[in-house]
C-alpha cells in the first residue's frame, strides 16, 4: 500500500463521504469540478492512483495493490466513484473489502478484460523529451505528430510538469504493466451486494449489453445508466449531467 495524494473537498451537508478514483493517464483534478458541486451533499476526496500525478511511482500496478491504496484513504465506510482504470479498482475494493463500500459508481468500464492496449500514447509521451519545453503549448505541438486527436493531447499533457521538465507519470511502470491495465484478475473473486451504478457514454464500447451479466453475477444490485452522445470521457464532455446521475444515485 501506498500513501496517496489527495484533494480534499470538506463539503458541508451530512452525507457519508465520496471517495474518486480517476482514470489511466489522470489525475484526481480531472474530477475538480465535480467533486466541488458534490461536496455540497458531503465531504469528496479525489486521489492520484499510485504512478499518476503526484502519488508515489512504484514498480507494479496491480488492481489488489489499487484497491489496497484506495482502502487506506478511507476512514470508515464511503460510497466509492472509479471511472475506467479507477473503476476496475473501485470494484476491485467493493469485492475484496465491501465493509469499506457503502455504494459504488463505475464509470464507463466492466469487469473484463479489454484488448485496447494503451501503450501507443506512452509511446508518443516518450517521444518528447519535457526539458524541450518552456510551455504546453509548444509540447502540444510536437505531439500533434503523434496523437491526432487535440483533445487527447490536452488530457495527457495534463501530466506534463513543465516548470520541473518532467511527467507525472511513471511511464516505465505502466508501459509494463498495460497487460493488468487492461485486463482483469483471473483470481479476483467476490460479490457486492451493496447498490452499483454503472454509468457509461452512449458511443463508448467499454460497457456493452454484453457484459450486464457478467456485472451481475458479481454486482447483483447494479444498475446501468447511459448518458447520450458521449463516448469514454462522459465526465469530461457531460460533467453537469454525470454529477446529477451520480448525485441521484447516492441519495437514493
Amino acid at each position: 500500500m501506498v500513501a496517496l495524494a489527495r484533494t480534499d473537498y470538506p463539503g458541508g451537508g451530512t452525507a457519508p463521504p465520496l471517495l474518486v478514483a480517476h482514470g489511466l493517464f489522470g489525475s484526481g483534478r480531472n474530477w475538480g469540478v465535480i467533486c466541488k458541486r458534490l461536496s455540497d451533499r458531503g465531504p469528496v476526496v479525489a486521489v492520484d492512483m499510485r504512478n499518476h500525478g503526484d502519488s508515489p511511482h512504484t514498480d507494479s500496478h496491480t488492481y489488489a495493490e489499487l484497491a489496497d491504496d484506495l482502502a487506506g484513504v478511507m476512514d470508515g465506510r464511503h460510497d466509492v466513484l472509479g471511472h475506467s482504470m479507477g473503476g476496475k479498482a473501485a470494484m476491485a475494493l467493493a469485492l475484496g473489502r465491501p465493509d469499506k463500500v457503502r455504494r459504488a459508481v463505475i464509470v464507463d468500464i466492466a469487469p473484463v478484460a479489454y484488448d485496447h492496449s494503451k501503450a501507443h500514447l506512452i509511446a508518443a509521451m516518450r517521444a518528447l523529451d519535457p526539458a524541450d519545453f518552456q510551455t504546453r503549448r509548444d509540447a502540444d505541438a510536437a505531439m500533434a505528430e503523434h496523437v491526432r486527436a487535440p483533445e487527447v493531447r490536452a488530457f495527457l499533457l495534463q501530466s506534463l510538469d513543465i516548470q520541473n521538465h518532467r511527467w507525472k507519470l511513471n511511464l516505465d511502470t505502466l508501459d509494463a504493466e498495460m497487460g493488468r491495465i487492461t485486463g482483469w484478475p483471473d483470481d479476483m473473486t467476490g460479490r457486492f451486494d451493496g447498490p452499483a451504478l454503472f454509468l457509461f457514454g452512449e458511443t463508448s464500447d467499454y460497457v456493452t449489453p454484453a457484459y450486464h451479466d457478467r456485472i451481475r453475477t458479481i454486482f447483483p444490485q447494479a444498475r446501468f445508466e447511459t448518458v447520450a452522445g458521449v463516448g469514454h470521457w462522459l465526465h469530461a464532455e457531460r460533467p453537469r449531467e454525470v454529477e446529477d446521475r451520480v448525485r441521484a444515485f447516492l441519495d437514493g
